[in-house]
């Protein structure tokens, strides 16, 4: 009944609704924790006004605790809910199976890790996490649906809903449904297959709608709107001649979103080196953690160096503040506007703005390149994107002092909105870190407005061409550091290096029995059909023993030489006529070239293929064998593992795919 029901009301939208609606009562319950966490924290600061020490205590403790508390956590429940996911999620779509990534136990360490994290206060991010969490859900979700029906039980079919979990983790993060299946195809897929598009865009609108319906109900907005909204003037945003300091803000952001990969590596190597400092650190875990947001959490302390660089606010009020259309040269040093608000913290009597903006990108810099290594679940969009609002804000602010009175074209005064100029800046910014241009997309659908999406576009795709020449992405760094296997760019790996030579093939001269104990001894489907015994591939057939048996005459069972006419049959060939045959089945030849073979098979979604040396059937190359040889490759490809060893040994070959 349940079968039939999933049926008529077409599985994908079943699980597609289903994925949805999860993953946005999870963005909805961690962001609700982690705002009522951070509520909490500032309330301890505000309570204990007056004594400093106290204030530094609580102000230092409370981060430390939860930060430890999620590194203790995920290494005791999963340890791989630890860092981002998409590097991992990279790997997994280009073929390769990582034990234990996607799995609930690893879905609980990350939410709750997650949910700590963001609740500390310290420079992290929830959308890298958040799109390995929805692709856990979609790879759970797939298996309980498989009970009732086959539908996900395909190699592919399970990369296609891990691509539509990838869409709805960025969709439903911050309510961006367009840019995040956008950025996720980006991000996480070599190739994308566009029958994948409609799912991922209604999955993620769907829980992005979802999202944003439970804040109403929470009273948390008064109606759907976007998460950090702008009012940007749409007749005259800005004027042609700003256009060079847009794409100053994207040029400068390509180096200095290369500069943050390239330091973040570092951390991550410094610790990996075999130094008794190192080796300390990793016997006691969260020594490491707890002295990087001790550190932190010092130098944002309000009282102290915090206040020359707005250490009070926490990175959603730092972006709302940063997007304000107020110009703050204009009002430092004179009596506040109604309206301020939370923006009134970036204001000291003593220290000119541009210092401060100056003092907090530097500051946030550092600390948001090594926070992000801490072995907690922890994403870098955020901070990269606040450290981008920060530097266009400077740019714009300094704009807006060269030209105080606007700038004049044809008659008309265009004002420069500094505001503007940060949300370029974060574009670019995140742009740059991930090597993606739909960071633009995400801006204007998290701002509310698309007046500046010409400069904003023209940013990131500078800061792009910048950035990809000097550093990988982050994400294609993590992998290089982790040693994640990956898709060797060398040419020099040949699908006959991999292939599986002893094939279970069919000719003419086949006899039904030997036709009926190769179905009964071998569990595929399909078999390839050879004109002669080991000689020309002609075509391929799809088989059953209920089909081999329909061939055999009924009327016989009444006879008294039953068992003389079976064995007669049996020994007769078989008759190709009556088998349903696939003429035109996908073929390689010997020395296709492995990345060759990986890009077929990504792009036609092929579960196997067959591969013949001037016609004849040599072996045959399905999935599992693909996977095995980008295992068994190494980042610089300088050391392979041996061709054909995970088949001459037999050991391996029964653990299946695991990480070498």
């Amino acid at each position: 009944l349940i079968k039939y029901i999933l049926t008529k009301l077409g599985e994908d939208w079943l699980f597609l609704v289903l994925l949805g609606l999860t993953m946005a009562l999870v963005s909805w319950t961690m962001d609700y924790a982690s705002a009522k966490s951070l509520q909490a924290y500032k309330w301890m600061h505000t309570e204990l006004k007056g004594n400093v020490p106290l204030q530094y205590m609580a102000w230092v403790t409370y981060p430390i605790i939860l930060i430890t508390f999620s590194s203790l956590f995920c290494h005791l429940v999963a340890p791989q809910a630890i860092g981002s996911g998409i590097p991992e999620l990279k790997t997994i779509l280009r073929g390769v199976v990582l034990k234990e990534y996607l799995t609930l136990k690893a879905f609980v360490a990350k939410v709750i890790g997650l949910t700590a994290s963001l609740g500390s206060g310290m420079p992290l991010g929830k959308e890298g996490p958040f799109v390995h969490i929805a692709s856990i859900c979609a790879a759970v979700l797939s298996r309980v649906l498989s009970i009732f029906t086959g539908v996900y039980e395909n190699p592919y079919g399970y990369t296609d809903i891990l691509t539509v979990g990838c869409a709805v983790g960025v969709g439903c993060c911050f309510g961006t449904p367009l840019g995040g299946v956008l950025f996720s195809i980006e991000v996480t897929s070599t190739y994308f297959a566009v029958r994948n598009y409609w799912r991922g865009y209604f999955a993620a609108t769907f829980s992005a709608f979802i999202f944003r319906v439970l804040s109403v109900w929470n009273k948390d907005s008064v109606t759907i709107t976007a998460l950090f909204r702008t009012n940007f003037r749409m007749d005259f945003p800005f004027d042609l001649q700003e256009l060079p300091a847009f794409a100053v803000i994207g040029i400068s952001c390509g180096f200095l979103g290369a500069f943050f990969v390239y330091l973040n590596r570092q951390v991550v190597l410094l610790m990996r080196r075999p130094t008794a400092l190192t080796r300390f650190l990793t016997k006691h875990r969260l020594i490491y953690p707890g002295m990087v947001t001790l550190i932190i959490a010092s130098f944002t302390f309000p009282p102290g160096f915090g206040q020359f660089m707005a250490g009070e606010l926490m990175p959603r009020e730092s972006i709302n503040s940063l997007f304000d259309n107020f110009t703050w040269t204009k009002i430092w040093g004179s009596t506040p506007p109604p309206g301020l608000g939370r923006s009134a913290v970036w204001f000291h009597p003593q220290v000119s703005i541009f210092i401060i903006l100056l003092l907090f990108f530097i500051m946030k810099f550092w600390m948001s390149a090594v926070s992000t290594t801490m072995p907690i679940p922890s994403g870098a969009f955020m901070p990269v994107f606040i450290l981008g609002a920060a530097f266009g804000r400077l740019v714009g602010e300094i704009m807006a002092t060269l030209f105080p009175n606007g700038i004049l074209f044809d008659g008309i005064v265009y004002r420069i909105l500094p505001g503007g100029y940060a949300v370029i800046g974060a574009a670019a910014m995140t742009g740059a870190v991930t090597h993606t241009v739909s960071t633009a997309v995400i801006c204007f659908e998290l701002t509310g407005q698309i007046s500046h999406i010409l400069p904003m576009m023209v940013a990131v795709i500078l800061a792009n061409m910048v950035a990809q020449g000097l550093q990988p992405s982050l994400y294609d760094s993590i992998i290089q550091v982790k040693k994640l296997p990956y898709l060797p760019d060398k040419y020099n790996i040949f699908v006959e290096d991999i292939m599986v030579r002893k094939v279970k093939f069919l000719s003419p001269q086949t006899t039904y029995r030997e036709l009926v104990h190769l179905l009964e001894s071998a569990t595929l489907k399909t078999f390839p059909l050879v004109d002669s015994k080991g000689v020309y591939v002609c075509f391929f057939i799809f088989q059953s023993v209920t089909d081999c048996d329909s061939n055999t005459d009924e009327s016989s069972v009444w006879s008294v030489q039953i068992k003389d006419w079976e064995e007669a049959e049996l020994d007769k060939p078989i008759d190709i006529d009556q088998i349903r045959i696939d003429p035109s089945p996908f073929q390689l030849v010997e020395r296709t070239s492995l990345h060759k073979t990986h890009t077929l098979f990504s792009l036609l979604g092929l579960s196997h293929a067959y591969v013949t040396s001037i016609g004849k059937l040599v072996g045959v190359v399905a999935l599992k064998e693909l996977q095995k040889a980008i295992e068994g490759s190494t980042r610089s490809g300088v050391r392979l593992r041996p061709p054909l060893a995970s088949f001459r040994d037999k050991k391996k070959l029964n653990k299946g795919n695991t990480l070498q």
